[in-house]
């Protein structure tokens, strides 16, 4: 895959997926299932052009207005990395994070998928070498393993412990079933070292939470 090294070889246009709970990281990989027909469409147009890359962000969803069309502040483009054809039609799409945005402002387009411009400048460093040198791995090792024990989930964990520091907290904000706010909280944080640290409040909230809910029934 090209390797960009400036935000100025990346397009400012892009057309957008909004998907709540979706939430790409950089140097991640996330599985798409495409079906609605304007989203085949956009696919379609995002494999023709040069790049392949297209973004995806969270809407910005309001108790006071659902219907809201807004979009969350910032998101992250990715390249379609891989792609086939199901026979009922569908799209299997794996999008690589390449680096965070902020919208713009939003198009107004014929096409029915939509489409903004994007401003890569607060996120420059997404391009660079991950800095992992001030992040304690072995706590947050200690962390994911409560995590999946407390929710029973079944992971193999000679693979997470192979894996590298930034793909460990990155992947976290990916795979981890966090409420969709909390994987945008973890999208805005500025540097990788404040991502870690938020994974870990995470972490340590859910693990506070199942103590006390373990707590309660045996009071019961």
């Amino acid at each position: 895959m090209k390797i960009y090294n400036s935000i100025t070889e990346l397009p400012n246009k892009l057309a957008i997926f909004p998907l709540t709970g979706a939430v790409l990281f950089p140097q991640t990989q996330l599985p798409l299932n495409i079906f609605e027909p304007r989203y085949l469409n956009m696919i379609d147009e995002v494999l023709s052009s040069p790049d392949r890359i297209m973004g995806m962000i969270q809407p910005n969803i309001s108790k006071n207005d659902p219907n809201s069309k807004n979009l969350k502040k910032v998101g992250c483009a990715g390249r379609i990395s891989s792609f086939s054809e199901t026979g009922d039609g569908r799209y299997l799409v794996t999008l690589t994070g390449l680096i965070r945005f902020e919208v713009n402002n939003e198009l107004d387009t014929t096409t029915q998928y939509r489409q903004a411009i994007t401003n890569y400048d607060n996120y420059k460093e997404d391009l660079l070498p991950a800095n992992v040198e001030n992040i304690d791995r072995k706590s947050l090792l200690i962390l994911i393993k409560k995590y999946l024990e407390q929710r029973n989930l079944l992971i193999d964990w000679e693979i997470i412990e192979q894996s590298p520091t930034e793909q460990l907290i990155n992947y976290s904000g990916v795979l981890v079933p966090f409420e969709p706010e909390e994987k945008q909280l973890l999208l805005e944080t500025k540097s990788l070292f404040d991502r870690c640290k938020t994974l870990e409040s995470l972490f340590q909230s859910y693990q506070f939470q199942n103590n006390q809910d373990s707590n309660s029934s045996e009071l019961h």
